[in-house]
């Protein structure tokens, strides 16, 4: 394979991030085959010209369906509304075209089977886009786990905190739509969590939640009001199957947090401590430290020998929240050049749907609701 020549379907936020780390990528990573930014897909054209000529995009499209049947592309990119997701992954890889996702993989667990299936049977790469698994700090973490540095796992605990819903005149968008999101900040900030707990701990067991919507309608163009169908924050509590307890809250009501996601995972020899803000850090607890020296210590991820970081600058000389995203498509992109394989893959996106349906299913039914085996 000469080159990597890649179509990119969604030019908001996403496709701004994900643009970027296809600029990037290859003067960070030994690529075998090169990135070529091939077309950039949009149903508003003007956002998708606007990409294009930020990012340098080489071609426009309008249409999904015909971007995948182009002979062109070699790979798609999905950073469009989750209702959208399982077609055109679907139809991408049937078109024999490797696909990478962003998260959540889509609105519920029998569309995560069919892009799995589909991806599987057309034999081609597939990705579920959690860039939080590339952020150094958490491989050191995971890293630390598997040595066994802290034990036997009792807890992970999590919170996803924004405030961007606070103001109640924040207008209706696609993310307060069911039928267009699947869920709210549950799908959108807890599929993170969920995926970063399997990650380090392991599959879930069960789990009993609660959700609720703050705000119940909200304005949309012309001065109408439209009805908030989705959660603005749900809670869940977990079993794992290694028998830890888990902890989780996702909410867009949290006044004066902007993008906090902290992690805490206790164990019967010392304790991680995670926080996005400061993502360049990893907080250890050790209880085999001298009794003298014992409290929690700050880890400045940076050094050489750190996940990802021999490809940046030198120690001291932190990253940033974008170069998650650079890591993601260069793993990506050389799983797609048969280098490497990578995870997370559809597979993962489809038990994380399991976890995130199992909570809605529970928050409903106010009870415990057991995970599904694969």
């Amino acid at each position: 394979m000469q080159e990597i020549r890649v179509g990119i379907v969604g030019a908001a936020f996403m496709g701004r991030a994900h643009s970027n780390a296809y600029l990037d990528v290859g003067s960070y990573f030994q690529l075998d085959a090169p990135v070529r930014m091939q077309a950039v897909c949009d149903t508003d054209a003007d956002a998708a010209d606007r990409l294009s000529r930020q990012y340098g995009w080489l071609s426009v499209e309008t249409s999904w369906e015909k971007l995948v049947k182009r002979d062109d592309i070699d790979m798609i990119d999905i950073c469009t509304s989750n209702k959208t997701h399982m077609p055109i992954a679907v139809e991408a890889a049937r078109a024999g075209k490797h696909v990478i996702c962003e998260k959540p993989l889509c609105m519920n667990a029998d569309e995560a089977k069919q892009m799995l299936n589909a991806a599987r049977e057309a034999d081609v790469r597939h990705m579920t886009a959690f860039n939080y698994r590339r952020v150094p700090a958490i491989l050191l973490a995971k890293q630390l786990i598997d040595d066994g540095k802290i034990g036997q796992i009792f807890h992970f605990n999590a919170v996803y905190y924004q405030d961007w819903l606070v103001d109640p005149n924040f207008p209706f968008t696609w993310r307060h739509d069911v039928k267009e999101g699947g869920s709210g900040a549950h799908g959108d900030m807890n599929a993170h969590t969920v995926d970063l707990a399997r990650f380090l701990v392991g599959e879930f067991h069960s789990i009993t939640a609660a959700q609720e919507t703050f705000v119940k309608e909200r304005n949309k163009p012309g001065g109408t009001k439209d009805k908030v169908t989705v959660d603005d924050a749900l809670y869940f509590m977990a079993r794992f199957k290694n028998g830890a307890l888990g902890n989780f809250m996702a909410t867009r009501f949290a006044t004066g947090r902007k993008n906090f996601l902290r992690l805490e995972i206790f164990g019967s020899n010392g304790s991680l401590v995670f926080n996005l803000e400061r993502l360049n850090e990893l907080q250890y607890f050790s209880r085999m430290d001298a009794s003298l020296s014992q409290g929690f210590r700050t880890i400045m991820v940076t050094e050489g020998n750190h996940p990802f970081l021999n490809k940046w600058w030198p120690p001291g000389h932190i990253i940033g929240w974008e170069h998650t995203f650079i890591h993601e498509i260069g793993d990506f992109l050389q799983a797609v050049a048969g280098q490497i394989e990578v995870k997370a893959d559809f597979y993962d996106g489809l038990r994380c749907q399991q976890v995130l349906d199992a909570a809605v299913t529970s928050a409903v039914e106010q009870k415990w609701i057991d995970i599904p085996n694969a």
